[in-house]
């Protein structure tokens, strides 16, 4: 079985060419690629919501990526870069968060429709809720009065994929 790579190259500004990726592949459909060089590139929750433009892997390969509407990448996800014999694997990066831990059913509920009605991304824990750090948030969360945390992990929001319009 042979893997199709959706690629193509394009001439930049400079005249040089950069390899544009358009579809994602899973690390597990990377077996004929052994012998390609592995880099990584690291990313924020911004920038994986972000299917289209220039990219810069973690150590300086240019590329650039044009994938389907809506796409979100995700730790694991894999660019192959053949022209560079070249495998390109996502990272999530750390990111600073606020993180509460509700304790009732009832602050879960009272949180939730709190930050849905105030349109924030929240990352729904096991045992926490997960916000980007922002003056925003920071403010929701003192109104509320809820005690919370700052630290920093990897943030993907909840529901990413669904639309929303009023």
């Amino acid at each position: 079985q042979s893997l199709i790579i959706n690629q193509f190259s394009t001439a930049s500004e400079s005249g040089n060419h950069m390899t544009v990726v358009e579809q994602i592949t899973p690390a597990s459909a990377l077996g004929q690629y052994s012998s390609f060089r592995r880099d990584t590139i690291t990313l924020t929750w911004e920038d994986r919501r972000q299917g289209h433009g220039k990219r810069r892997s973690d150590s300086g390969t240019e590329f650039a990526i044009s994938l389907p509407s809506g796409t979100i990448l995700k730790a694991g996800d894999c660019f192959i870069l053949a022209d560079a014999a070249t495998i390109v694997e996502v990272r999530e990066a750390s990111e600073p968060v606020y993180v509460i831990r509700p304790t009732t059913p009832q602050e879960w509920a009272y949180y939730a429709y709190h930050v849905g009605n105030r349109h924030q991304q929240v990352m729904i824990g096991p045992t926490e809720l997960i916000f980007l750090q922002s003056p925003a948030v920071r403010s929701l969360l003192e109104q509320l009065h809820v005690s919370f945390t700052a630290d920093e992990r990897p943030f993907t929001a909840a529901l990413a994929n669904v639309g929303h319009s009023h």
